[in-house]
């Protein structure tokens, strides 16, 4: 490991931490050290960085803003990959935005608002970063990443690159080619369309008051735990199944989201993780139904 970290070092690959801690790189402010931490600034960097990791034969993963992630409390062996500032911009043209992977995808929506552009609105209530949003096709309120990414620059496991349209993405309901085939996305090309400013707003505001008063936002919690299953919600299942307020530890199902779990403070991700199991058990038994987690489950078990 110590000579890795030397040829990471050497190749000026931005910064890299050695035994990291990543429950204060994640949302749920849960997760032990991850042996390497490396934050690249640059698309050449994170290129070199995943040749070299390629050739040690060291495993990776990637961490965004640590939203929709639920880290083991053993932490991750290999190497983890968040994205540097680098990667933090954004530039209009017209109805088109190209925006780094490591943007806000809630601060998107916002500036692509104030341009007067409209198609991003549903994104106003999804923490986490655009890379993130388009590797799972994140979306709400009937819309998602597919209907309006016009191209994705990735870069993928052995260090080449290329440009993605649409159709290559591959986009179901929350998946892309990213499930499918190792590479990192580092930019994203939107379409949108001229609206409105003050319709915009308004939609915007609309969507900000309902998540105020629907999701448990002033507490650490990672978004929603479970994908909608066909023609459902999960959040309307584990409420009628009467499972809100069930705890583990200082993790619980939220009473004001059931779709959310809250860390109380202190909570591990054995907690979370048990929380999970009891939910879809009950929910199985219930109706039938096996709810599928919609967080990634990263590090060792």
């Amino acid at each position: 490991m110590q000579r890795l970290v030397a040829e990471l070092e050497q190749a000026g690959i931005g910064h890299v931490r050695v035994n990291e801690p990543l429950a204060g790189h994640t949302t749920w402010k849960i997760g032990g050290p991850a042996d390497i931490l490396l934050i690249p600034g640059t698309e050449d960097e994170l290129a070199a960085a995943l040749r070299i990791l390629q050739s040690h034969g060291v495993p990776w993963c990637m961490l965004g803003r640590g939203s929709n992630t639920l880290v083991s409390d053993k932490g991750v062996r290999g190497a983890v990959i968040k994205l540097g500032d680098g990667f933090d911009e954004v530039r209009f043209d017209g109805e088109t935005v190209s925006v780094g992977a490591a943007y806000s995808f809630i601060k998107l929506s916002v500036m692509s608002g104030k341009e007067g552009l409209t198609g991003l609105e549903f994104a106003g209530g999804i923490p986490g970063t655009v890379g993130g949003a388009v590797y799972m096709n994140a979306g709400a309120h009937s819309s998602d990443i597919s209907r309006i990414l016009q191209s994705a620059d990735i870069i993928w496991e052995d260090g080449s690159r290329d440009v993605f349209g649409k159709e290559e993405m591959k986009f179901s309901y929350r998946h892309s080619i990213l499930q499918e085939r190792r590479g990192i996305i580092t930019r994203a090309v939107f379409r949108l369309a001229n609206g409105d400013r003050k319709e915009i707003a308004a939609a915007m505001a609309t969507y900000k008051d309902r998540r105020r008063r629907t999701q448990p936002l002033q507490m650490a919690c990672a978004g929603s735990v479970f994908r909608n299953p066909l023609n459902d919600h999960a959040a309307r299942l584990i409420e009628a199944a009467g499972l809100k307020g069930l705890r583990e530890g200082a993790a619980e199902v939220s009473q004001v989201h059931a779709n959310f779990i809250v860390n109380h403070g202190g909570a591990k991700a054995e907690d979370v993780l048990t929380l999970i199991r009891r939910v879809q058990h009950t929910i199985e038994q219930t109706y039938g139904i096996l709810l599928v987690p919609e967080v990634l489950l990263l590090g060792e078990r």
